[in-house]
């Protein structure tokens, strides 16, 4: 296990905040070929161990992509135009998403070796014309399954902060932020899959609004379930990230008459107001995990934040919200592949078969009744937010699980015969269809542990606020992982 510490004020580039990288660029005091090149050698020098990068672009491939966007900094700063808000920052994307000349192996063994894709999923479409410089793709277990990353194409991506832990799933991607490969990444969340690998890797991961970050994906294209979202180091990053993501795209029903979004103003400083709850109603959570949230709720009390204790006798009834997420999460999946996981399963992990085969004899009474169930908690939490400015939970219920196990089966005195079972405290929230935050709270034995904040449904920069002033009290947001080739600070 690594010791994690925390940043100086001269730190090398990869350590550089994204807000900070890209005023640098703009102004002249870093070329996009420096970053460029300080993100590069950063992944020579730590993915080996790491094992996040599925696919990059040839090195100089990439630095002629940094080398264009310097010639169009000069030109936008003769001609006196505005320069889009991520220019000549790198990004790689989650391997579930298309990028154009690069291949999606969706993490199975039925996609891999497959060429190039022709063209950009909308929201990498946004990302490219906001000025981000595409260059790689992140690791992902089979289609998103499970929120550990592991698959039988590319491997165990594995945490920074220790090397024989899991980084969390689906969006590995949270790997390469934390171990400052990437300034940032993309990532998707249908049960926690930016919300535990953020929690494990202490990051910054958020489930968006539905609809606010454009996606096609067939008839799951008016699904609010599944949501993409940015994973960054801080809450200003994943704000500046998200500006580049969202919009409007006609091929994206949830996302009509939506505008982008705009990066974070000045710090919040109001008073905050927050609803609490240990465990969503009774959930198994780790002694580590519980110890932790309890000092992170003794250190924003000391500091002056309201907190308010909200369970199912307050006003939040989480009965039935679990088996109300089992039955959309798998109508989802055999929706996506139809029947031929069932066909065919020795092309796909043995529980993506038995999710697909379970979703092929629902009832409609099960799927009018789960989509009754998501409409009421929608509406539960929707009331409670009215009167606070967010409501936390912890953002995992263990610290990262060990990277040979193939999900969590045991937590006290509860086990799981299932992957999803021990996902419960991202799941439930899922059901909200509110933006959840999850960010770092602390840490424990050298591992990070996260928290969960839910936010208003729509004002999810509002929430990245919120974030960004718990991050000041929390101050743990700064510390990163020991690995080989953290390099000497650098004086910009």
């Amino acid at each position: 296990m690594t010791t994690p510490t925390p940043t100086t004020p001269t730190q090398p580039i990869h350590w550089w905040t994204a807000t900070r990288l890209r005023d640098a660029i703009a102004s002249g005091e870093l070329s996009a070929v420096e970053v460029m090149t300080a993100f590069l050698d950063r992944m020579d020098a730590t993915d080996d161990a790491v094992n996040v990068m599925v696919f990059r672009l040839p090195r100089d491939e990439a630095l002629a992509l940094a080398a264009e966007a310097d010639r169009a900094r000069d030109l936008a700063l003769d001609e006196g135009r505005p320069l889009g808000p991520l220019h000549g920052l790198p990004i790689a994307i989650k391997d579930l998403v298309d990028v154009a000349g690069m291949p999606t192996s969706r993490g199975s063994r039925a996609f891999a070796g497959r060429g190039p894709e022709a063209s950009d999923a909308p929201h990498v479409a946004k990302l490219r014309a906001a000025g981000a410089l595409l260059i790689g793709k992140t690791n992902a277990p089979e289609f998103g399954v499970g929120t550990v990353t592991w698959n039988d194409v590319f491997g165990i991506t594995r945490n920074p902060f220790d090397l024989t832990r899991h980084a969390g799933g689906s969006t590995g991607g949270a790997a390469a932020v934390a171990a400052g490969m990437l300034p940032f990444c993309d990532g998707s969340d249908s049960g926690g899959s930016l919300r535990y690998p953020a929690s494990f890797c202490n990051v910054v991961g958020l489930r968006t609004t539905p609809g606010l970050v454009p996606a096609v994906a067939g008839g799951g294209s008016w699904s609010p379930h599944s949501v993409n979202g940015p994973v960054a180091r801080t809450c200003r990053d994943a704000a500046l990230l998200l500006s580049g993501m969202t919009g409007e795209d006609p091929l994206a029903p949830l996302s009509v008459g939506g505008a982008p979004t705009e990066e974070l103003g000045a710090p919040r400083t109001a008073p905050l107001r927050l609803a609490w709850s240990p465990d969503l109603g009774g959930l198994p959570i780790s002694d580590e995990v519980r110890a932790v949230f309890a000092d992170t709720r003794a250190r924003l009390g000391a500091a002056g934040v309201e907190i308010v204790d909200v369970d199912s006798r307050t006003g939040i009834d989480f009965t039935g919200v679990g088996r109300a997420w089992e039955v959309i999460e798998l109508t989802g999946w055999f929706a996506l592949l139809g029947r031929d996981p069932i066909d065919h399963p020795e092309k796909y992990r043995d529980d993506f078969v038995r999710n697909v085969g379970e979703a092929s004899a629902f009832s409609t009474t099960e799927l009018i009744e789960a989509e009754d169930r998501r409409y009421r908690l929608f509406t539960a939490f929707t009331e409670l937010l009215g009167d606070v400015d967010g409501f936390v939970c912890p953002g995992a219920p263990v610290v990262a699980p060990p990277a040979e196990d193939k999900w969590v089966a045991r937590i006290g005195d509860t086990t799981f015969d299932r992957y999803f079972l021990w996902q419960r405290l991202a799941c439930l929230l899922v059901m909200t269809q509110h933006p959840v935050l999850a960010l770092p709270a602390g840490f424990s034995g050298g591992l990070p542990v996260g928290l969960q904040v839910v936010g208003r449904y729509g004002r999810d920069v509002e929430l990245l606020a919120v974030g960004e002033q718990l991050e000041t009290i929390l101050g743990v947001s700064d510390v990163h992982p020991e690995l080989p080739g953290n390099g000497r600070p650098m004086t910009p």
